[in-house]
């Protein structure tokens, strides 16, 4: 798979304004190729108001986890007491914003054993089912989709149905013709 369209395959909520962020792991096939590829989506998505990072890569296997933002959305969203204090609670200090906190995301990613379950905070998870999550150990959840929820199944299959639905045009719209630049919903 090409990197415009596992970007395409794995981010269309947050190129559609529905996610703050998306983040997905991407094996290149040529590195050579894909670091050019990057920086030039990289650089159109700037220019639409999101931001594309890689949070880590690894040498054993050649793969990238990459984010992709919207930084005023995640600014909103992390500004809030709530995510503020929640994250706080997990470590993460001193609280320098979305850059520093997406820095603090990325150390942990790299060097704690344990995968960092407060991430689905960055993705626009609901705090009660990543707190649930943390809880539960990923168990005794209400209901599955985008991810494990641990409050109101009905709302969330409805967003699950949203997501779903959002990504399948996406994957279509692709498919014909449509570039990153059509697909990217402004910020």
């Amino acid at each position: 798979m090409q990197f415009e369209q596992a970007l395409i395959e794995h981010a269309a909520l947050t190129l559609a304004g529905l996610k703050p962020a998306s983040l997905f792991r991407f094996l290149p096939r040529d590195e050579s190729r894909f670091i050019p590829c990057f920086l030039a989506c990289r650089e159109e998505l700037a220019r639409r108001g999101l931001r594309l990072t890689i949070l880590k890569g690894c040498r054993k296997t050649g793969s990238y986890l990459i984010c992709l933002y919207r930084e005023r959305d995640l600014t909103a969203l992390l500004d809030r007491a709530e995510y503020r204090q929640f994250l706080y609670s997990m470590g993460y200090r001193p609280w320098d914003g979305v850059q520093g906190c997406l820095r603090q995301l990325a150390v942990r990613l790299c060097l704690e054993e344990e995968f960092p379950h407060e991430i689905g905070v960055f993705l626009g998870y609901p705090l009660e089912d990543v707190k649930g999550f943390i809880t539960h150990g990923g168990r005794n959840y209400t209901c599955c989709g985008c991810w494990k929820c641990y409050g109101d199944p009905e709302r969330a299959q409805r967003q699950f149905r949203r997501y779903r639905r959002c990504t399948d045009l996406y994957r279509r719209r692709y498919a014909q013709g449509a570039t990153l630049r059509q697909l990217t919903v402004a910020a």
